[in-house]
């Protein structure tokens, strides 16, 4: 059996856990701040804080912007259910639009409409590793400034809508010669353990903001916000005389641990000169196999001002509908291949639709959806794995269309 998307867990990064282990540390300590000062040269943002998931840091930067009951998130119908669900816990209100036809990232279009007095936060989702239109977003709440209206100091100080980037997926992607991480506000990524870079579990919050913030600060009160509001973390406290701590905030905990940024260290290491390299290679034999053939729409990955890095290959059938779509993948599974689908679109989910969601209103969408494979992409796929995935699609695709 292809499987979808393992971990690559080699010899290198067994022996860095191991050291971990040996070490006598094994939550946030000397590595995870290592591992955050090495994201931020990386992607050219201002500081970063590591977490134990991407859910977490975008629940954060929503509660530290104040966003909650009254107050409406616009995000992407085309989306994970973590993206919507952080803006629910929050007590506030997820506006899904729809997105594009191309390239499944939210349609600026469909923002600019879905902009109102409520609106205090943008999520766009670089959607398999593709970044979203940054420049144009940046601008558009820069357009509609004066609408926004602040209910809290950090939305004074700001003065718009905060760009909250569910960047997941595009951790290494470049928008305009740019990293993902350094194109707006703050963006969130994921180091879950089918991402191209992974943690086994875990993410990063990119800080980015304008003056008059100072991300060091923010970065620092993050570290106590993330850390139940207490203001010394374990490492500070090991400190000699310095064991005493004050909890000045009822905070979370949601800390990245020294084991997972050690995995991390090594995956950032190697991550543009090997691990992007091969993904590049898969998706480049993908695109070839399935140029030939007019049934395949290709996904976009790169383009004249983007180039994402690799993370789903999310192939789309031309001309079926979702039925047809679950059949060809009942036929590719038969071939001991594993594929998956990106994603059920949120406002088809139970929980809601009975919110009164409706996924007719977002056609787009649901016609990406509908038609949408995902194939394994991951740094162990060999030549001859990527052949039998070939040949499992379009073998399926004539036994279901014949």
């Amino acid at each position: 059996m292809i499987p979808f998307s393992p971990p690559r867990i080699d010899d290198k990064i067994i022996a860095e856990v191991t050291a971990v282990l040996k070490s006598g540390w094994i939550t946030t300590g000397p590595r995870t701040k290592e591992f955050e000062k090495k994201i931020t040269s990386y992607c050219g943002n201002q500081a970063t804080l590591c977490l134990n998931s991407a859910t977490a840091g975008l629940e954060l930067m929503l509660r530290w912007f104040g966003v909650g009951i009254g107050d409406e998130v616009i995000l992407p119908a085309y989306t994970y259910s973590a993206t919507a669900n952080v803006v629910i816990h929050c007590g506030a209100r997820p506006v899904f639009v729809d997105v594009n036809p191309d390239d499944f990232n939210i349609g600026l279009a469909q923002i600019e409409k879905a902009i109102n007095g409520r609106t205090k936060v943008i999520m766009p989702v670089d959607f398999a590793g593709l970044p979203c239109d940054y420049d144009e977003i940046n601008q558009l709440v820069v357009k509609y400034k004066e609408q926004f209206h602040p209910k809290t100091k950090n939305q004074q100080l700001l003065g718009r809508i905060m760009v909250l980037s569910d960047s997941a997926h595009s951790f290494g992607a470049n928008y305009k010669g740019k990293k993902s991480g350094s194109l707006t506000d703050v963006s969130v990524f994921s180091f879950h353990a089918v991402k191209n870079l992974t943690t086994a579990e875990g993410g990063a919050v990119a800080l980015n903001f304008p003056a008059p913030f100072n991300n060091q600060d923010l970065y620092n009160y993050l570290c106590m916000y993330s850390l139940h509001g207490q203001n010394k973390d374990a490492l500070a406290k090991t400190q000699k005389g310095n064991w005493k701590y004050d909890i000045i905030e009822a905070g979370y905990k949601c800390n990245m641990t020294d084991l997972s940024a050690a995995i991390g260290l090594v995956e950032l290491e190697r991550y543009d000169n090997d691990t992007l390299l091969k993904r590049k290679q898969i998706f480049d034999a993908y695109q070839a196999a399935f140029a030939k053939d007019e049934r395949f729409q290709l996904p976009i990955y790169q383009n004249e001002s983007k180039l994402g890095c690799y993370h789903l290959y999310p192939l789309r059938i031309n001309g079926i509908n979702e039925i047809q779509r679950d059949d060809i993948i009942k036929e590719i599974f038969d071939y001991d291949v594993a594929v998956n689908v990106h994603f059920i679109p949120v406002p088809s989910m139970t929980y809601y639709k009975n919110l009164g969601y409706d996924m007719r209103h977002y056609p787009v969408t649901y016609n990406n959806f509908s038609r949408e494979i995902s194939l394994p992409v991951y740094y162990d796929l060999t030549p001859e794995m990527i052949q039998k995935v070939i040949e499992a699609v379009i073998n399926s695709v004539n036994k279901v269309l014949c």
